[in-house]
């Protein structure tokens, strides 16, 4: 019998959690143990200064929690800082260019870092080993050093795109990334190249002795205050004093009998509740999986989504949210009246501070015993920024925010950002059926619906339904992967439908997942990404 499942984008974190689990530990120990090993070894994708969403269930106990520690803008933050800095929208309507990047590179792009706090209160709350235990695999990799894997180098590749900065810039422009990422000539490291952070290791050695109190109450926090300062910073030890994880109940709705737990706002999870729903209204499988009946119908399910998620979503602290009629069965009908009768959603290409980064991770372990930890965490796309000594990099998901005055994703200090981030589990008679999430900012959502559907309605396994063709709708374009039928979008085409088609066959939300089927495990990992899925 499989005694612990871990699926991750990073083999190496897959690794570490089954040796943690075959310790004595638990899924908790085992996640907590992986995620941390995610952040040295794909360190633009996460780490101990980001944010992120943890789902933990434990049926025995009783336990089916959320520990939701997205990063809040720095109290220092002011609504209109920003506005006289506005140059133009990026070109795909998903946040602004501003005057020297200031939002997207540097020192005051970066939200408070929850990372580590979350990390700790899981372990306090839920696991059964120290913090100190459960970070060793980490810091052997800080010191020992791990191969650059493609996934990793093709980030730092990324182009400029829709007016972004190119993404090399977070490791080779300020010193203290430049001696991390960059070899004795003063080149990138390339793919295959050893990357080591002996700095990294020797923080991470402090938190192990000390525990995360000193990240945020003592010397580390001081060291990072005293950079800030130095440079221009929105971050103080008030902000890092202040950070502490929310503990919320999932929010739960069904599909076709089936529950489907998923997290609450500032999260995604609202989208996927409110996608099945309007989606329950149809017969999925008779269409055919990826036809062209079935490509346009969940299509417009998501471009509706996306419309309410564009005017509605936010931060609940800041915004009033109209979610019971956003998740109403009767208001799912409704839409769904619509699109059977041929109606076409126009999603209007506005920026309102809810778009986000695809670079960020995700994990999911699982027990024979119904024991599941699942989490996404990120550093949005990094904010180039490195106290130098610490070796950690800073999240830049101040850029994510709006900055004009009263607008839905407005600047405030406090302040989260939406994210679409939406770990989720499925649960069929109060046995868990199915756990997912998966990295890719904005189509986060898009990924986990279908392959909710690909499991419920078509029967596939894990590794199928996060393997199989997508398509995405967050705007009036369904983008295609490159495995759809030219046939199909010939014929999409023909209704008036515009398509873009990717070159590539699989591309982001890199979703992960694992399935249980009568006490049997069977995981999936994303063949977008460079990991896998294992079990002991």
């Amino acid at each position: 019998m499989t005694k612990c499942m871990i699926s991750a984008p990073q083999p190496e974190a897959v690794e570490a959690g089954l040796e943690i689990s075959k310790a004595g530990g638990n899924v908790v120990d085992a996640a907590v143990a992986a995620a941390m090993v995610q952040t040295v070894v794909d360190p633009q994708m996460c780490g101990i200064a980001g944010f992120g969403a943890m789902q933990v269930m434990r049926p025995a106990n009783n336990i089916h929690h959320f520990i939701d520690f997205h990063g809040r803008a720095p109290l220092a933050t002011t609504a209109e800082m920003w506005a006289h800095l506005i140059e133009r929208e990026c070109d795909d309507g998903f946040g602004f260019v501003l005057k020297g990047r200031v939002n997207e590179f540097g020192y005051q792009s970066m939200t408070s870092p929850m990372t580590l706090c979350a990390f700790d209160f899981a372990l306090s709350n839920y696991g059964t080993m120290s913090l100190s235990d459960v970070m060793a695999p980490a810091i052997k990799y800080c010191f020992e050093g791990f191969a650059v894997r493609p996934r990793v180098h093709a980030f730092w590749m990324q182009p400029a795109q829709c007016g972004r900065m190119r993404r090399v810039a977070v490791v080779n422009k300020l010193p203290a990334a430049r001696k991390i990422y960059l070899n004795a000539d003063g080149n990138l490291l390339a793919v295959g190249d050893i990357l080591k952070n002996p700095d990294m290791g020797r923080t991470y050695e402090r938190i192990a002795a000390e525990g995360a109190g000193v990240f945020y109450h003592g010397s580390i926090a001081d060291e990072i205050e005293t950079d800030m300062i130095a440079n221009g910073g929105l971050i103080t030890k008030q902000d890092l004093a202040a950070c502490t994880p929310t503990i919320s109940p999932p929010l739960v709705g069904s599909y076709r009998g089936i529950e489907v737990a998923t997290n609450q706002l500032p999260g995604g999870g609202p989208m996927i509740l409110q996608m099945l729903n309007i989606l329950e209204s149809f017969d999925l499988s008779s269409m055919g999986h990826n036809s062209v009946a079935y490509i346009a119908t969940v299509a417009e399910a998501m471009k509706l989504a996306t419309i309410d998620k564009d005017q509605k979503l936010g931060d609940p602290n800041f915004v009033d949210v109209p979610l019971d009629n956003i998740l109403s069965k009767a208001y799912a009908q409704s839409l769904a009246k619509r699109i059977r009768a041929g109606e076409r959603a126009i999603v209007e290409r506005v920026n309102n501070g809810t778009a986000e980064s695809k670079d960020t991770t995700h994990l999911v372990v699982a027990d024979s015993d119904g024991n599941i930890v699942n989490v996404t965490h990120s550093l949005g796309s990094s904010s180039g920024v490195v106290t130098e000594g610490l070796g950690f990099m800073y999240n830049n998901c101040m850029m994510v925010f709006d900055p004009r005055p009263g607008q839905i994703g407005s600047l405030a200090p406090g302040k989260a950002r939406f994210t679409a981030m939406c770990p989720t589990i499925l649960s069929k008679d109060g046995v868990a059926m199915l756990a997912l999430g998966a990295p890719g900012g904005t189509t986060i959502t898009m990924g986990v619906l279908q392959t909710i559907l690909n499991v419920i309605d078509f029967g596939m396994s894990a590794h199928d339904a996060v393997s199989a063709p997508r398509f995405c709708a967050t705007s009036n374009q369904i983008e295609l992967t490159n495995r759809i039928f030219r046939s199909v979008e010939s014929e999409l085409n023909d209704n008036g439908y515009e398509t873009v088609r990717f070159a590539a066959s699989y591309v982001t939300p890199i979703v992960h997942a694992i399935r249980m089927i009568d006490g049997k495990l069977d995981g999936g990992a994303d063949p977008a990404g460079d990991g896998m899925s294992a079990s002991i």
